[in-house]
């Protein structure tokens, strides 16, 4: 099983500013970041330089035996565009990436959305969470949806929790149908009515990925059986073919290692070998358009 994973991030240096506040990393430590006003461990603590490069990542994909992954961005990370399109020229078949303009500049973003496309970007990212609720009603957002349907680029987005925004989801897939859309954050499942999040995935252009399930799940811990039950409810609701990993790297992996972050769905009684391999890789590959897959070797540990 050649395993994809269906949310990631990178960057070379986050100092940016969400809702008036900095996000940056702290000298001497710079695996810490100051994270709206309080210290956070942002990366895992042998990560020393603030940089989450794709190099580090490919290491540790390798070692845990993933073949690819998709990078999407937030706000919190900072715009990382001119990065990632040097990541995806780099490696073409380890990567699928993102594109976000800076969706909270209104009367700019259009035009930055269009330039994304132009350079190359396949997808492009919606933060819609840290945008206001009605956003999705936005017209000049509208106007890129279209284009982004005409030229088959897929959206990215991760919404406001429960059901604040499903009805403005289902007017947006409705006015676009053929576009290709992946909800993050597996809905926000630890959250009140998340389900109904999910259940956007009856549409047929509609897939879910669960980046940050094991951070929603933290305080049970691995292996996650909460995750496990929510990864069933939720196929049984929409089926096991919308459905896909995402590790949220490397933000989880300051609790647990990459490998944990799949490795819980692998060594479940309670999913089938098939139900397995759908949720870990056939899914996504067919959603990014994978068609190389490296094949990785398990390579043991010095404590074996």
């Amino acid at each position: 099983m050649k395993i994809i994973d269906a949310h990631a991030h990178l960057w070379l240096n986050v100092n940016t500013v969400v809702d008036g506040q900095s996000i940056h990393p702290l000298e001497p430590n710079r695996s810490r970041s100051m994270f709206f006003g309080e210290e956070r461990q942002m990366l895992p603590p042998f990560m020393i330089d603030g940089r989450n490069s794709a190099e580090v990542f490919l290491s540790n994909m390798d070692y845990a035996q993933v073949s690819a992954a998709v990078v999407t961005q937030e706000f919190i990370d900072g715009l990382q565009n001119d990065y990632l399109l040097t990541v995806q020229e780099r490696f073409p078949h380890r990567f699928f990436v993102f594109g976000m303009p800076d969706w909270r500049r209104e009367g700019e973003f259009a035009a930055e959305a269009r330039s994304l496309m132009a350079r190359g970007f396949r997808g492009l990212k919606v933060p819609a969470a840290r945008l206001p609720k009605d956003f999705l009603r936005n017209a000049d957002f509208h106007q890129v949806l279209s284009q982004m349907e005409r030229e088959g680029v897929m959206l990215g987005i991760e919404l406001h929790d429960g059901d604040a925004q499903t009805a403005m989801m289902e007017e947006l897939i409705e006015r676009h149908p053929a576009l290709t859309i992946v909800i993050g954050h597996f809905g926000m499942v630890t959250r009140p009515g998340w389900m109904s999040q999910i259940r956007l995935a009856r549409h047929e252009h509609v897939y879910i990925e669960s980046g940050g399930i094991t951070w929603l799940f933290n305080d049970e811990f691995y292996p996650f059986p909460s995750a496990i039950s929510a990864i069933r409810e939720a196929a049984d609701e929409v089926g096991w073919e919308k459905l896909m990993w995402g590790s949220d790297y490397p933000r989880t992996i300051t609790a647990i290692t990459y490998r944990m972050s799949y490795d819980f769905v692998v060594k479940s009684a309670e999913l089938t070998d098939e139900q397995k391999r759908l949720f870990l890789a056939d899914n996504a590959r067919r959603v990014f358009g994978f068609d190389q897959l490296e094949e990785l070797p398990y390579i043991k540990n010095m404590s074996e």
